[in-house]
């Protein structure tokens, strides 16, 4: 986020939007660069401990009762040692909508410790959320962010490429674990607006991923019964991909009625 923090400004004047979502943001509270957003107009809420990981949200259509991780949220610690619950969630309520920036743990590799970790983070979530909608099926709900999940091969450049390389992001716990919100009553609300295989949110800085159109959807926003039916449009925006000091991801867009 330091280093993008003039892209990141650039990007809101041209966007022009209320509230921003932003994950892996790879810095403490104390040097998150406040000052990009308080000048613009937005409130912004940030959650991080270190160089590692971090979220935050943006917005200047009010943010109120934040919250940092959600309950009984798992902790990862390398061999079991340590665990420590990681700056991988924060949500506010922006207007009359609840948004849940999140950073999904990426898996690492299948037989991966860190995998086992990125399914009982999601299946805790994924039990929240579903407690939500049961508790109020009108709340406005958003969960938006890095999911480090390709939930469909057309998702993916070449699945078969990940699947004889036995690689993250495509396997079936994984995708089980995808569904399960949207079993819950989520919704997947930007994709019925951009349709089709080729289409992606994050290209690998590694071996030209972007030129060569190599890349993955991985990045979603999940809302409730109450938010898909008030979404009028939603994009990618693959233009903020390119140039010097580019975000591996690309943003993605929704516009609410």
């Amino acid at each position: 986020m330091r280093a993008r923090a003039d892209r990141v400004e650039a990007w809101l004047d041209r966007s022009d939007v209320d509230v921003l979502a932003i994950q892996e943001t790879k810095c403490k509270d104390d040097n998150f660069p406040w000052e990009v957003f308080e000048q613009n107009g937005y409130d912004v809420a940030h959650f991080g401990f270190n160089q590692w990981n971090g979220v935050a949200l943006a917005s200047r259509v009010g943010l109120r009762d934040v919250e940092r991780t959600f309950a009984d949220q798992p902790a990862f610690g390398k061999n079991g040692k340590d665990p420590v619950q990681e700056a991988r969630a924060i949500a506010a309520t922006c207007g009359d909508l609840r948004l849940w920036s999140l950073y999904v743990p990426n898996g690492r590799a299948l037989d991966d410790e860190h995998m086992a970790y990125k399914l009982d983070w999601l299946a805790t979530l994924r039990g929240h959320a579903a407690s939500w909608l049961q508790e109020n099926p009108e709340a406005q709900i958003a969960l938006a962010g890095d999911w480090n999940i390709a939930p469909q091969d057309e998702d993916v450049w070449d699945i078969d490429h990940f699947r004889e390389q036995g690689l993250t992001h495509v396997s079936e716990p994984e995708r089980e674990a995808f569904r399960g919100f949207l079993e819950a009553g989520y919704a997947d609300v930007v994709r019925p607006h951009t349709p089709g295989p080729g289409v992606y949110t994050y290209w690998d800085y590694q071996q030209l991923r972007f030129p060569k159109k190599e890349g993955m959807r991985i990045d979603f926003v999940l809302g409730s019964p109450a938010v898909e039916q008030r979404v009028d449009s939603a994009f990618i925006d693959r233009e903020e991909r390119k140039g010097k000091g580019a975000s591996d991801h690309a943003p993605v867009v929704v516009d609410l009625a």
